[in-house]
């Protein structure tokens, strides 16, 4: 059973309105009357940090004289530090000879500091909760507090810790209360690597960018190698091969181009939108074999303006600009494209479709299209561009140097 009454002059003055006698005696009385029905009872002194040092002890040594079995020190609004959170544990640890429990908030986020500095002090207990959820600016924090004991302290808490993340996201589902990605232990990012050096280090020995002592299996959690605007070859590579797709140096090359181009936009890239961009780049003809180089596609489009595209390629060496109106950019883009091949264009579009890749305002678009000659033949081809009109353009220009590809070997 947990009894408090409050302890500081500002709490007891204008709380309780109690003399400093007044507060002693409803504690003992607290006290005693818990362990007259055979409980076992804790006795927090409300504000302790903010309470008279000398006052705070004669209130402890008078309820472990009524029987308290354990006594509780809260930094009821945050205020310690560290240093002082340890001198004022270790004094009343000399003091008194019942367990101590420390109840640390987080409002100066200081509260997983605090209660490890109690626990260096002398206290073998403290409070502490899921997220680190709770008044104000909280408490603190389940997981930080546990895996700071478990692997820099090696304390035992009989806490299951492959259980933290899954438990933190339950309690995210039900109090809607979202932690940040950069959360320490439990948060999104807490295992994820994105800059290059990072991500080939830790594929190569997860000690060289994690702390080591702590995992991503003992918390339940998983590493994870997140594609960026700092991705090296290396994660993108290992990426690729986790999915069983393999590429060669210069599909590799342009794949990590393309992820930077998106990244640099803001995008944050999802395994979808990786596998999107592979499969474009590897669908592509290989540049020696390509007909149509793309150089640049301009397009402009309003409700009082007509959708027009403007397109330069390199045909065999020469530069073509082709420019056309459509009902849409789109449409306008890949008429211009159509018309660069001039008398040659005998292709077809046979299939169009586009999908968002993710979802949202900045997701990938993922174009695939299928292309027909004369001759009946058909080949299909995809590009993923954050950009639709790139997207569909590009998809275009794949499907006619693969159909171009094939009528050359045929």
């Amino acid at each position: 059973m947990h009894t408090f009454v409050p302890t500081s002059d500002v709490q007891r003055i204008y709380t309780i309105k109690k003399s400093r006698e007044e507060v002693i005696q409803l504690a003992v009385e607290a006290v005693q009357y818990i362990k007259d029905h055979g409980l076992k009872c804790m006795f927090s002194a409300m504000d302790a940090t903010r309470t008279d040092p000398e006052y705070l002890i004669e209130v402890f040594k008078a309820v472990q004289e009524a029987g308290c079995d354990i006594i509780n020190v809260p930094d009821t609004v945050g205020v310690m530090v560290p240093s002082a959170m340890y001198r004022q544990i270790k004094g009343i640890a000399a003091e008194i000879t019942i367990p101590i429990d420390v109840h640390c908030h987080n409002d100066f986020g200081l509260a997983v500091a605090n209660s490890l500095m109690a626990v260096e002090a002398g206290a073998s207990q403290v409070q502490v909760t899921i997220n680190g959820i709770g008044e104000r600016a909280g408490n603190a924090d389940l997981s930080q507090t546990v895996m700071s004991l478990t692997s820099i302290y090696g304390a035992k808490t009989n806490i299951r810790t492959e259980y933290l993340v899954e438990t933190s996201k339950m309690v995210e589902n039900y109090t809607g209360i979202r932690l940040p990605p950069n959360t320490p232990v439990v948060g999104q990012n807490a295992f994820s690597h994105e800059s290059g050096i990072h991500s080939q280090g830790v594929l190569e020995k997860s000690d060289t960018f994690e702390p080591g002592i702590m995992t991503p299996e003992m918390v339940g959690h998983r590493r994870r190698i997140v594609l960026g605007k700092h991705t090296g070859k290396h994660a993108v590579k290992q990426s690729l091969e986790s999915a069983g797709i393999k590429t060669n140096d210069n599909q590799l090359d342009e794949i990590v181009i393309r992820i930077k181009e998106i990244a640099n936009k803001g995008k944050q890239i999802t395994d979808a939108d990786l596998y999107a961009v592979a499969s474009a780049v590897l669908g592509k003809a290989s540049s020696e074999e390509e007909l149509i180089k793309l150089k640049e596609v301009s397009v402009m489009t309003g409700n009082i303006l007509t959708p027009t595209a403007v397109v330069k390629a390199d045909i065999e060496g020469k530069e073509i600009i082709a420019a056309r109106t459509g009902v849409g950019p789109v449409d306008a883009a890949l008429h211009a494209v159509r018309d660069i091949l001039g008398e040659s264009n005998h292709f077809r579009l046979q299939d169009f479709r586009i999908d968002a890749i993710t979802g949202g305002a900045d997701a990938l678009a993922d174009v695939y299209i299928g292309l027909e000659n004369e001759k009946g033949r058909i080949v299909t081809a995809r590009s993923a561009n954050p950009d639709i009109v790139m997207a569909s353009v590009e998809a275009l220009v794949n499907a006619m140097n693969l159909l171009y590809k094939k009528e050359n070997k045929s």
